[in-house]
């Protein structure tokens, strides 16, 4: 027998799969499956449906695969989010983890899309995809934000493998496609100004709403100095933003996000 090498150690695998309808005026489970290390929560909540993706497995490292599904019915209004912010730890060698996000909005439905931060320690690597399929009446709200390292313990991620990839569909027609890649020393990276200018911290932010250009000064003036906002299209809103730290990315994102969500951001952004 073969000797085990590092590349056979046991890794996380988990799914998870939430549907949304109306009924009776309020958003309630369809369908709902989680296997592995995903699992979901369901707060109470009034006229909406609040989903909350757990990670058992306590983080991602080189290996692990994890998928999540979610799809609003007509009329319906699904938010998912995570307990806490998702933590990308040191890889071994030739090893990945990945992860795999679709989500579909039909109808005139609404979904909001607002995981925590992921915070990328030294050696990570992570190669994540998010893939949206909207109908020509959906509403659909995302932000992804990333922490290199934690400021206040004086982690500096030297060496990450991180890729990211976006891209948003609406009735049938691609409108939004982002990609986000560091390879290397993401510190020395982010200190170039033409790059991230000493940032530690950023957000990506989307809204795909008939209301997004009346909110675009609102967002261009609460991100400040270091964000942007820019209306790509009628009711295509898109806005990053840099921050040195976690701390000071929430103090301008969260206002954003309270206005965005109509003051229904999960309760657990605030923790």
């Amino acid at each position: 027998m073969q000797p085990a090498t590092l590349l056979d150690q046991p890794r996380a695998i988990g799914s998870a799969m939430v549907s949304s309808k109306l009924r009776d005026g309020r958003s309630c489970i369809d369908g709902l499956r989680q296997s592995g290390a995903l699992k979901l929560l369901f707060p109470r909540n009034n006229d909406l449906l609040e989903t909350t993706l757990i990670n058992t497995a306590g983080g991602i490292t080189g290996g692990d695969r994890f998928e999540v599904a979610a799809t609003a019915q007509a009329g319906s209004r699904l938010t998912l989010t995570t307990q806490a912010a998702e933590r990308a730890y040191r890889a071994q060698a030739g090893q990945v983890g990945r992860v795999r996000t679709r989500l579909t909005v039909e109808g005139d439905a609404r979904m909001h899309w607002l995981p925590q931060e992921t915070i990328l320690y030294d050696a990570c690597a992570l190669s994540r995809r998010l893939e949206v399929t909207l109908s020509d009446q959906g509403r659909f709200l995302m932000v992804e934000s990333v922490l290199f390292g934690r400021q206040a313990m004086g982690e500096e991620p030297r060496s990450i493998l991180f890729r990211d990839r976006v891209s948003i569909r609406q009735a049938g027609s691609l409108i939004y496609r982002d990609g986000v890649t560091f390879d290397g020393d993401a510190v020395a990276a982010l200190d170039r100004s033409a790059i991230g200018g000493g940032a530690r911290a950023m957000a990506n932010l989307v809204l795909v709403a008939p209301e997004a250009e009346g909110l675009l000064p609102m967002v261009r003036e609460t991100f400040g100095a270091t964000g942007g906002a820019s209306l790509l299209a009628n009711g295509l809103l898109v806005a990053r933003l840099l921050a040195s730290d976690g701390f000071e990315l929430r103090q301008r994102l969260i206002p954003v996000l309270e206005q965005l969500t109509h003051h229904k951001l999960p309760a657990n952004w605030r923790l």
